[in-house]
């Protein structure tokens, strides 16, 4: 028996077999539960051939948050798939090329925004499409990577993610009553597609490992699919508007 037998589970964010998603939807396999896909846009094609890396090949549906149908459109998809929904898992970001990089001042509004409206104010819209099909018990995920200091490079994608934190605790406050619970993971850095956006990652992987008291490799994602896996389990019943850190214990340590 796994901890997660017999949940139902909507994956965002798979993009290859090197996303943190990917890492996650393998693990929520193994570990008992049905998982589905949602992928946007380009993307799309490239989820659905990833989906069929997973040991058991998942349905995937496409789900573009910059898009007022596809709240509805999704929603009716995994229905029909599932029936009801148990976990979700928010892992959708993306900053336009200025957001990121030296210039914290090159970005203007029409740009910060889109960084907004897809890295952050998301995590409402996926909880606008499911929050329908989930019941109490049920836990909505997101990762996260904490910004409660400014990282270099990182810039207006950091502030998003600030946004991100604040969203999740008025959302574990709002959903609280309903018993459904949100938290988010404060990953360490990993190389995905998403790392490689990012100007001077490499900076991130330079100090991680020494830093951090139980040291940190990027290539492994393994510690934060379990977290995330323990968090959609019914072993967390009381958690929620939580931030928890897989970083090797970086966060906590000094200059």
């Amino acid at each position: 028996m796994g901890i997660l037998d017999g949940k139902r589970l909507v994956i965002t964010g798979v993009l290859t077999d090197a996303s943190l998603a990917f890492g996650v939807a393998q693990m929520a396999q193994r570990e008992g539960a049905t998982v589905v896909l949602t992928g946007a846009g380009r993307a799309l094609s490239l989820t659905q051939r990833t989906a069929r890396r997973l040991e058991t090949p998942a349905d995937v549906f496409e789900f573009d948050v910059t898009i007022d149908e596809h709240v509805t459109s999704v929603r009716e998809q995994v229905a029909a798939s599932l029936g009801s929904v148990d976990g979700v898992l928010h892992s959708i970001g993306f900053a336009p090329e200025v957001c990121l990089g030296d210039d914290f001042l090159a970005a203007q509004w029409s740009d910060v925004s889109v960084a907004m409206q897809i890295s952050a104010y998301s995590f409402k819209t996926m909880a606008d499409a499911f929050l329908p099909l989930m019941g109490r018990g049920a836990s909505i995920i997101g990762l996260d990577f904490d910004n409660t200091v400014a990282w270099p490079a990182y810039n207006w994608m950091g502030v998003a993610k600030s946004a991100l934190e604040s969203t999740s605790r008025y959302l574990a406050k709002e959903l609280g009553p309903r018993g459904i619970r949100c938290n988010l993971i404060a990953a360490g850095p990993i190389r995905t597609m998403a790392a490689k956006s990012i100007p001077g990652f490499k900076k991130f992987e330079d100090v991680w490992d020494d830093r951090a008291p139980l040291g940190w490799d990027v290539n492994d994602s393994d510690a934060v699919a379990r977290a995330c896996v323990a968090l959609m389990s019914d072993w967390f019943p009381a958690t929620t508007g939580e931030i928890i850190h897989v970083d090797g214990g970086y966060h906590a340590i000094g200059a």
